[in-house]
């Protein structure tokens, strides 16, 4: 069965013979699949009164653990975004009384960003949902073809320079 982006390639080896356009098959796949699953995954956590980014930080200090608290810099550096960006969201979340905002008793240059007891409610629920939604998505490839993708992703996301921030993520570290 062909997909869209075979359409595009066919188009691309017809008017380009001299191209060969398979890397653009492999991107425009990623790619188009974002797209997506953006879109199912925006919809689901709308459903849960989230954005996507909401859900990263909310999720972000739920799996730090106990007291479910990370510095504004841990939040920056588990995230893709700007120090800016980060503090325009922990005050949009602070107004929501999903996460609070306390000066780090131990260092008064820091922030800490804790998850109340209604940000931690609301990310238990909604993180059910979404491992349900994704596990839907992905029900036309077997376990192991699930595990083969990821791997391959992983492979590709590690020689584009993404890497595990490290460790564990704990304030003061």
């Amino acid at each position: 069965m062909e997909d869209s982006v075979d359409w595009r390639l066919n188009q691309w080896r017809t008017e380009r013979p001299d191209v060969d356009p398979s890397p653009m098959g492999v991107v425009a796949r990623i790619q188009r699949a974002c797209r997506l699953l953006e879109r199912e995954l925006r919809d689901n956590f709308a459903a849960h009164g989230l954005q996507l980014w909401e859900f990263d930080v909310l999720g972000t200090l739920r799996r730090s653990g106990p007291p479910y608290q990370l510095t504004a810099g841990q939040l920056v550096d588990s995230s893709m975004v700007t120090s800016g960006a980060i503090t325009n969201r922990i005050d949009r979340l602070v107004a929501r009384d999903l996460v609070t905002r306390e000066v780090d008793p131990h260092n008064r240059r820091s922030v800490l960003i804790t998850l109340t007891e209604a940000g931690r409610e609301l990310i238990d629920t909604a993180v059910v949902d979404h491992v349900d939604l994704e596990a839907r998505l992905l029900a036309k490839l077997s376990a192991r073809d699930q595990d083969h993708l990821a791997g391959l992703l992983r492979k590709l996301l590690t020689s584009l320079g993404d890497h595990s921030p490290g460790g564990t993520v704990k304030p003061g570290t």
